[in-house]
């Protein structure tokens, strides 16, 4: 199952090789800052418009676009808690992968690439996060039989080293 997980630093934007990247959208599905700014910009204008039509969601929703004008197929879109304010942020956390992942299923994408969803402006901590972002897809994945890949793609290098032991340890690794 790990062989199927990759944490890496890089532009989630920048992911040539990978057929849907996540955003980590805003309730109105527009752009923003991190993440979902740099998707923005790099889709060009038909991705909010395209956007316009799904939008609002709510934390833990999950939506596909297409990619326009990134190297991609489709844009999944999630809206994460704000840690905080959003209850149960843990549960709606992992919703947001499991319904990313399963919306991917059902589209017969066969890699993802995730940002640290709800991490950067909406306060979560990052241990945390990783934790349920990981041991959600570890769960998740068994029911996804036609996704190949699941790469996380953190922002720096003290992300990825936190998401690559995360990993380690719920599989019984060492970190």
């Amino acid at each position: 199952m790990t062989d199927r997980i990759e944490c890496l630093q890089g532009d989630i934007a920048r992911q040539p090789d990978i057929d849907t990247v996540v955003n980590a959208a805003n309730s109105q599905l527009q752009s923003g800052g991190g993440v979902a700014g740099a998707l923005h910009r790099a889709a060009g204008p038909g991705l909010a418009e395209e956007c316009r039509a799904q939008a609002p969601i709510r934390p833990g929703e999950a939506v596909i676009t297409g990619a326009h004008d990134l190297p991609n197929r489709h844009v999944i879109h999630c809206l994460g808690p704000v840690y905080g304010a959003n209850e149960p942020a843990d549960e709606l956390l992992a919703a947001c992968y499991r319904n990313a992942l399963e919306l991917a299923e059902r589209h017969g994408i066969r890699s993802i690439a995730f940002p640290a969803l709800s991490t950067g402006a909406f306060g979560y901590p990052p241990a945390e996060a990783a934790r349920i972002a990981l041991s959600t897809v570890l769960t998740t994945l068994p029911r996804c039989p036609g996704i190949e890949l699941v790469r996380f793609v953190l922002f720096d290098a003290t992300s990825r080293d936190l998401h690559q032991r995360t990993l380690a340890t719920l599989v019984g690794g060492r970190a």
